[in-house]
């Protein structure tokens, strides 16, 4: 199934992105992501995606919720364990870039869950990709460059984000021989020169984004799968389509400048659609986050 999204943008501090670069296999099924530049911006799309589509992304730059790391009294309880890190980092910029991309990762679960972004526990697998500890069902995705930073959550089963400036020129003889299957070669070739510019980003970021959602990153080649340059999903290096739907990809343009590419892997949780917090969390850990006549509800305007 070949989809083409053509969403437009909604309201201000609940903007989808400016527009769909391009979508392939399934592409509908990722959820277009959100602008949401303050902490206090509506998060009603954000819990409306994760209920209707399983996934949901969110974004902004680092300089909108910079204001949020600054005036917070809360920023030691927001943080929690890796407000150490955020100390110890004596760049300014990186230690706010930092501050601020994990605030946007906890504001995006707990809007999504209806919980407090204090009540949301970060932890690092060895790769150092981010992932929700008590939180198994919901699958956590960063990135970030230059100023723009994205967060995807799942419950469906593995996300992975990827962005890029949409300005950013690729040296295509290396890129070729070391990104490119045969199949995806032979299509950019046949490209005139401004358009190949941008396929081979397109391409660059869907494999990073497909890449990270297996946590494999960097680790696996590239050269080893490939994607349509029309509509299409995964393919083999010759070019032959991967047969099975668990898999959906897409990129967005946002704030005019950036391209964030999607990649959202279907395993067949949960699939009543149900994002509630005693729904995603075990009792045990429920019941540890809030103790009794202690009820603690969600801080953000969902």
């Amino acid at each position: 199934m070949h989809q083409q999204d053509s969403e437009a943008s909604a309201k201000a501090g609940g903007r989808r992105g400016d527009a769909i670069a391009h979508a392939t296999a399934h592409g509908s099924a990722v959820a277009p992501p959100v602008h949401i530049p303050r902490p206090d911006s509506s998060w009603r799309q954000i819990r409306a995606d994760l209920r209707d589509r399983g996934t949901a992304v969110a974004y902004a730059t680092w300089t909108e919720w910079l204001p949020a790391v600054l005036t917070t009294t809360r920023l030691g309880p927001l943080l929690g364990r890796d407000f150490g890190r955020y100390a110890d980092t004596q760049d300014p910029v990186v230690r706010c870039r930092f501050a601020a991309s994990r605030l946007l990762i906890k504001y995006t679960v707990a809007a999504a869950l209806g919980i407090a972004p204090e009540d949301i526990d970060i932890a690092y697998r060895l790769s150092g990709r981010p992932y929700l500890r008590g939180l198994d069902q919901v699958d956590v995705a960063l990135t970030h460059t230059g100023e723009l930073m994205a967060v995807g959550i799942s419950r469906m089963g593995r996300i992975g984000l990827d962005a890029e400036r949409a300005d950013r020129r690729l040296d295509f003889a290396l890129v070729r021989s070391q990104m490119c299957t045969p199949a995806e070669a032979a299509e950019l070739d046949a490209l005139p020169e401004e358009q190949r510019a941008a396929c081979t980003l397109r391409l660059w970021t869907l494999k990073e984004a497909y890449t990270k959602a297996l946590g494999q990153g960097m680790r696996l080649a590239f050269t080893t799968f490939g994607f349509g340059l029309a509509a299409g999903g995964l393919r083999t290096p010759d070019g032959t389509e991967v047969p099975g739907d668990d898999w959906a990809f897409a990129t967005h343009s946002v704030l005019g400048r950036y391209l964030l590419s999607a990649a959202c892997h279907d395993a067949g949780l949960d699939p009543d659609g149900d994002t509630s917090v005693g729904t995603m969390l075990d009792q045990g850990l429920l019941t540890a986050l809030a103790p009794p006549g202690q009820q603690r509800g969600p801080a953000v305007d969902i």
